[in-house]
């Protein structure tokens, strides 16, 4: 660590020496002056990426429950969240919902639709956990870590075949990869000017505000469910030492299905959130989607329910001012810079690893 350590500066110093400048969009001088000449374009990026954190943090959310459950990476679980748009735009399509229909049934379509994605991506969750985790739980980490890769190239290989199903879902399309139109069910209106009156050179849209309400509704929902009931109790006691849990009368198998469970449905509300957000769905979001919100898992303390919150922030946040001030071909560049900036002084995460608490 201390070699690391010693040699860091030199090589953050050739990285930047490298990408200084116009080739990745770093032009420091340029920056300033475009913050200080447009501050309110500054703000408007710190809007969308609350609003794209938002998404990535309820995907991370599951990604941290189960690692602090069974210190496992479910690798798959990317590609479940990319299941959970798929079956969301296919009970809207279902349904005949588009963006001419009423409000009212706009909405009926809206809770259809989450409701199925939750409830599908949950129920994938636990079969996955059943058939391609729980015999491994004691077999060496290199197995389960397998497994959960096999397992996302299968899920992902679903979505690719849903996509291409047009005979059965009108709404997919002839070619199965290409990305596929999700209705635009909540519109942009302006939240500051159309409800409130105030003319801001700054907007916050329906759409935004949707997906953060929605977002920090289901975060604090999971920490008071983690805190103060009795499975999530039993989540914390398994998290904290599996053995002592089960010898205390504490059914595991159980609380890991639940815990599966739980990961799942979130995913299901995040890709139901992406689609009503970003208006398209394609099957490869899932391994995009979920190596970023693994990302943020990673810098906010993996096993951290708040630092898995934190992280998914940060990384919406930090992807969009790359893609406004620097350039979008290098922000997950710059992204994972800082990931590994971070691991090598902080190597738990930015919250730190909550042992007692990660689940």
């Amino acid at each position: 660590m201390q070699l690391v350590r010693r040699f860091l500066p030199l090589v953050i110093g050739i990285y930047l020496l490298l990408f200084f400048g116009p080739l990745a969009g770093f032009d420091f001088f340029r920056i300033v002056g475009e913050i200080y000449n447009k501050p309110s374009l500054l703000l408007q990026q710190l809007i969308n990426g609350l609003a794209n954190g938002s998404i990535v943090a309820i995907v991370a959310l599951g990604y941290t429950l189960v690692y602090g459950i069974i210190e496992l990476v479910n690798f798959a679980h990317g590609d479940v969240f990319m299941l959970g748009a798929f079956m969301a735009l296919t009970v809207i399509g279902a349904t005949g919902v588009t963006e001419t229909s009423t409000a009212s049934e706009k909405l009926t379509a809206a809770l259809l639709a989450g409701a199925a994605a939750i409830i599908f991506c949950g129920v994938i969750n636990v079969i996955i956990e059943r058939f391609a985790y729980r015999r491994l739980r004691n077999a060496p980490r290199l197995a389960p870590l397998i497994s959960a890769i096999g397992v996302s190239f299968i899920v992902q290989n679903i979505g690719l075949f849903w996509g291409g199903l047009r005979s059965f879902f009108p709404i997919m399309g002839v070619n199965s990869a290409a990305p596929k139109a999700f209705p635009d069910l909540i519109g942009r209106v302006d939240v500051f000017k159309d409800w409130f009156g105030l003319d801001l050179p700054i907007t916050l849209s329906t759409k935004e505000l949707m997906v953060i309400v929605v977002a920090a509704a289901l975060m604090v929902g999971l920490r008071l469910l983690v805190q103060y009931t009795k499975i999530g109790k039993a989540m914390r006691a398994t998290a904290e030492n599996r053995d002592a849990a089960k010898i205390m009368g504490i059914d595991i198998d159980r609380v890991i299905s639940f815990t599966f469970l739980l990961g799942g449905a979130l995913a299901g509300a995040a890709g139901l959130m992406f689609g009503l957000y970003n208006n398209t769905v394609v099957f490869t979001m899932g391994f995009t989607g979920g190596l970023r919100a693994f990302t943020s898992a990673v810098l906010g303390g993996i096993g951290n329910i708040t630092g898995a919150m934190f992280g998914g922030i940060l990384i919406g946040l930090l992807a969009a001012f790359s893609d406004q001030y620097f350039s979008s071909r290098w922000t997950n560049a710059w992204v994972f810079a800082i990931l590994v900036t971070v691991m090598v002084f902080r190597p738990t995460g930015l919250m730190g690893e909550n042992v007692g608490q990660k689940a």
